[in-house]
């Protein structure tokens, strides 16, 4: 299993599944090495040095499984979305890596190709509730549709490979300075918050209804794809099972990071959190944690996340972008995980591995 995007929050997650099977060997590529990984082998590399891809991937004719879970996001995250520059470094980093992988790699049986409900353009208008993967897509510009033609371009080509898109909702899951995790950032600002003494605010603004999708249940999805035949050239929404809402889970949230709820507090996370950087050093040097102790390098663009996740500056609930995940259980994956229970599982695992203050 090649796992290109090893330092994210689902390449990380499909690194530590695949490790821990008998009969797999796995291969983690990415810029930034991933932290604390063991039972893997894993490369430094840049995806948009097309030389240095040749060469690194020209050398792994072993592999057979690819979940590409890379992902370039500009500053700022929404900016980014209809760029076309943006868009093709996208296309680009995807090319660099299985131009060369189909020559080399002649036993390669399927790709995991990573999407999200942007595909619907839940982003840019509101759109019928639940989101069905069988809908023609949808008018606008989006680097999913790029790499999704070329992948079929490519397997037009005599290519014995199958392929299986998926379109997760919110991941949620362990990574450092990733664009889009909101366990580093809600577990940031709740640190924050309880050293100073203070109850966890929501900070966000009027939110609706939501659905997620665990890191660790998306790999065992990928594991199910590589060897069942309904998964073979398909598209797959993929979710907990479940909706929550911010609100009704926050008390969830503050329990699991031992503090109690407060009033909401309305807050730009983006704009406020930077200013509190040293006080996130103070609490990375007092709890002696493993996390860096620049809070970017820990958060990333998460923020900016988070205060579009939250509704931040919303005064009226927008309606919900939910989708349907049918098509994936009657393809015969099954399986789910309460979202409650996520929340917690990866709050304790952050606190376990002293990525955040014991609870």
């Amino acid at each position: 299993m090649l796992v290109v995007g090893a330092s994210g929050v689902v390449g990380r997650a499909v690194i530590e599944r695949f490790s821990r099977l008998a009969d797999w060997d796995v291969i983690g590529v990415s810029r930034r090495v991933p932290h604390g990984i063991e039972g893997a082998t894993l490369h430094s590399l840049d995806l948009l040095d097309t030389q240095s891809c040749a060469d690194a991937f020209a050398a792994m004719p072993e592999v057979t499984h690819v979940v590409y879970a890379a992902l370039s996001e500009a500053p700022g995250l929404v900016s980014g979305w209809r760029d076309q520059q943006q868009m093709q470094r996208n296309l680009t980093m995807l090319r660099n890596v299985l131009d060369p992988l189909q020559t080399s790699a002649r036993a390669l049986e399927h790709i995991s190709l990573l999407q999200g409900t942007k595909a619907y353009g839940v982003h840019l208008e509101t759109r019928p509730v639940p989101a069905r993967e069988r809908w023609p897509r949808h008018p606008h510009e989006n680097f999913y549709f790029l790499q999704e033609d070329y992948l079929r371009e490519a397997q037009q080509h005599g290519a014995d490979w199958a392929f299986t898109i998926w379109r997760p909702q919110v991941v949620f899951g362990e990574s450092f300075a990733s664009p889009m995790n909101l366990i580093p950032a809600i577990g940031a600002y709740g640190a924050i918050l309880r050293e100073r003494g203070d109850a966890l605010a929501f900070p966000g603004g009027a939110t609706g209804l939501s659905e997620a999708i665990d890191a660790d249940l998306l790999a065992e999805a990928f594991e199910w794809s590589t060897a069942a035949p309904a998964a073979r050239n398909e598209t797959f929404n993929i979710t907990n099972g479940d909706v929550f809402s911010w609100r009704d889970i926050w008390p969830t949230i503050a329990d699991s990071l031992g503090m109690e709820v407060g009033a909401d507090a309305a807050m730009s996370l983006s704009a406020e959190l930077p200013t509190r950087a040293g006080e996130w050093a103070a609490i990375v040097d007092r709890y002696q944690l493993q996390s860096p102790s620049v809070l970017d390098q820990f958060v990333g663009d998460s923020f900016v996340y988070a205060d579009m996740l939250f509704h931040y500056g919303s005064e009226v609930v927008r309606p919900p972008a939910l989708v349907s995940t049918i098509k994936l259980r009657q393809a015969g994956f099954g399986s789910c995980i309460d979202t409650e229970d996520m929340f917690r599982k990866w709050f304790a695992r952050f606190q376990e591995r002293r990525l955040l203050p014991p609870r």
